[in-house]
């Protein structure tokens, strides 16, 4: 059903789509009978599927990505969806309206997006206030990660003060932080994977840390387009200031591997970051090589071009402790994080 939607879905604007579907979603879960036959529907549940990471429990190993809910107003719906984590974001400490639209792009030949929606999102008072809210009225296991960012006025050298703030103000309500500064889509912004900019702000954040009774586990969200000597130096300094994990990867600034008609239809689109089915080998590769590098020391969410269970195996057995969706929830539809822990179930996990 989901596939006959969505190609009168994929007619539209890919932006405006997102709104509608999560806005009909949540008048949907707003009536009781509705909300808990689509949990009953979507959730798995098994003690199989829990996994422990960086003193977390998680309900499954299944999360949705950064980008997908930015300002935390979506959390009900995608609990009733089945995702063992979600991770709102990217945030930042001013509201901010994000690039010129129409800025995300379908690849439907490729299963893949272009976005350059430039951290477009209602400022860290917004998503603090909604997060408080579902701390308050819901009793759900899902974990919250917050995904942090710096203004696009915020000039670079003054991004770790950006990151503070949102640190701060959010601490007592996300269950694990997310530092982004490998999105393409904020000019400027990838040069703080260098390790000096990037040990600024990491060190200055698990400073806060300490000093605070529960810390939280603090992870770094990487670029799929990095050098072997930027990983090598990225692996070196989480050792280095302790973080917690790794997400790899965000979206790739590469067209390498789509097909002729992707290709055509990127090159008229122009800018942005590729997700979907064409990162999948690349966002592996990264994986591979933290493992490597760190001696499987540090955890990992792996990201890029999970649609399936066997895409979810893949990522594990390359060395994630967890999977995250986007551009595969999009494609898959409603069900997808249902399927993949189903498909996990059958295989063992």
């Amino acid at each position: 059903m989901y596939k006959l939607l969505r190609s009168a879905l994929f007619k539209f604007d890919a932006e405006n789509v997102h709104h509608w579907a999560m806005s009909a979603l949540g008048m949907a879960v707003r009536t009781p009978l509705v909300s808990s036959a689509m949990s009953n529907l979507f959730s798995v549940r098994d003690q199989k599927l829990e996994r422990t990471v960086f003193g977390l429990k998680f309900p499954n190993p299944v999360g949705l990505g950064a980008g997908f809910d930015k300002n935390a107003r979506y959390l009900k719906e995608l609990s009733v969806l089945g995702f063992g984590f979600v991770e709102i974001g990217t945030i930042t400490p001013r509201a901010q309206d994000g690039n010129e639209k129409p800025r995300l792009f379908r690849l439907p030949a490729d299963r893949a997006l272009i976005n350059r929606m430039g951290f477009n999102n209602e400022g860290v008072e917004a998503a603090a206030r909604r997060l408080a809210t579902w701390k308050d009225k819901n009793a759900s296991d899902m974990i919250i990660g917050g995904n942090i960012g710096k203004n696009k006025s915020t000039p670079n050298e003054d991004a770790w003060r950006d990151y503070d703030i949102c640190f701060r103000r959010l601490h007592e309500l996300a269950d694990y932080f997310v530092v982004n500064v490998s999105s393409p889509n904020t000019p400027g912004l990838r040069e703080l994977q260098e390790k000096d900019a990037l040990s600024k702000i990491l060190s200055n954040l698990q400073n806060i840390n300490a000093g605070i009774p529960q810390r939280k586990p603090l992870l770094l969200k990487i670029a799929p387009d990095l050098t072997e000597g930027q990983l090598e130096d990225i692996v070196a300094l989480a050792g280095e200031v302790k973080l917690d994990g790794l997400v790899a990867t965000n979206t790739t600034i590469s067209r390498a591997g789509l097909s002729a008609a992707s290709t055509s239809l990127a090159t008229s689109i122009g800018a942005g970051g590729l997700s979907g089915a064409p990162l999948r080998v690349a966002s592996t590769d990264i994986l591979k090589r933290i493992v490597a590098l760190s001696g499987g020391q540090i955890p990992v969410i792996a990201s890029g071009g999970i649609f399936t269970a066997a895409d979810a195996r893949e990522k594990m057995e390359s060395g994630a402790s967890l999977v995250q969706l986007w551009t595969g929830f999009v494609y898959e539809g409603p069900s997808a994080a249902s399927k993949i822990c189903r498909g996990l179930l059958q295989n063992n996990c």
